[in-house]
């Protein structure tokens, strides 16, 4: 029998991915896979293994037509400045070949991805100011957003926001402990825990928490009754960005309830607490199906860590538009 000759991965490079797929596209890759019917219970866990210098990710998961893994390097704050804080790759395999098909900036991924799960979760609530969410995305209401971090994901937010609302008057506001010199002109900043830090987020529709926190950065008396809450910066039981008495007073929306209660400290602490039952919890698949309805009488919470199966569907939908493209 002759040598059969492996198929080798297309390499798509962090400009490629942008140049073919919008952060937009994200969001809605990630509303039509679960509204599809897909179960993000059924997915991989992910495993987190310390080395010398941070942490390595290792991101498995599989669908019916394709199957991958992400693998991530994750520095702790201010190591090597000069350097991304998160550097990797993922690597896509076609699932009826099962040949490598493409081999996609794990960056790229990741930046899409996180900022895609956050909008994609709570689109349908950021509508005008009636609440009503039939037309979130072409609401002429003005978007107030108030984002905690100025680093990679909380730019990233800010290009999602953007980019899924195009028709949408958006004022934009970063708060963070230092003034960062890069950013862009157009949006506003704020020294955080500053009385202007404490009014935009007051006056928010919509709040990012992309930080490396280990304690509270928000509390209830500090949002709004009808605010949207999106706490993403954390991915460990011992660190968290919202108060107890901010989650406790929510409607709250998680993930994946296995994965939350492995890594989601905003939802552990509470519920370690008695301030919170699993009971009271909401599925983020249940809400992009429209399974469950959700009231605006209380602020939404909605927490993530992020799981194999979200950056699965980005890269399989990359690679197709990448292809597709030529």
């Amino acid at each position: 029998m002759p040598e059969q000759t492996p198929l080798a991965p297309e390499f798509i490079s962090y400009e490629q991915v942008y140049a073919a797929f919008t952060p937009a596209d994200a969001v809605a890759t990630l509303r039509e896979t679960l509204r599809n019917g897909f179960d993000p219970a059924g997915d991989q866990s992910r495993s987190a293994v310390p080395v010398e210098n941070g942490e390595f990710l290792i991101m498995p998961s599989a669908t019916s037509s394709a199957f991958g893994i992400k693998l991530l390097s994750v520095a702790p704050p201010g190591y090597h400045d000069n350097l991304p804080r998160i550097q990797g790759s993922y690597l896509l395999f076609d699932g009826t070949t099962l040949s490598p098909r493409a081999l996609i900036d794990g960056i790229a991924v990741t930046n899409l991805r996180t900022p895609a799960v956050s909008i994609s979760c709570i689109y349908d609530f950021l509508a005008g100011d009636s609440g009503n969410a039939n037309d979130a995305a072409g609401s002429s209401a003005p978007l107030k957003v108030a984002i905690f971090g100025t680093g990679p994901q909380g730019r990233s937010h800010a290009a999602t926001v953007e980019s899924t609302f195009p028709d949408r008057e958006i004022s934009l506001t970063f708060i963070s402990r230092t003034q960062p010199q890069d950013l862009d002109d157009r949006y506003h900043w704020t020294q955080a825990g500053s009385e202007e830090a404490r009014e935009a987020t007051r006056a928010a529709n919509l709040i990012l928490c992309t930080t490396t926190a280990s304690e509270p950065i928000l509390t209830k008396d500090e949002v709004s009754d009808s605010a949207v809450i999106v706490a993403v910066g954390s991915h460990s039981p011992d660190a968290r960005e919202l108060a107890t008495d901010l989650v406790a007073s929510a409607t709250v929306i998680v993930e994946d309830m296995d994965a939350t209660l492995r890594e989601g400290g905003d939802i552990i602490q509470p519920l370690n607490e008695g301030a919170l039952r699993t009971s009271d919890l909401l599925s983020y698949a249940d809400v992009v199906s429209g399974k469950v309805q959700v009231a605006r009488d209380k602020p939404i919470v909605f927490k993530f860590t992020g799981m194999p199966w979200e950056d699965l569907a980005l890269a399989e939908a990359i690679a197709d538009k990448v292809s597709a493209q030529g």
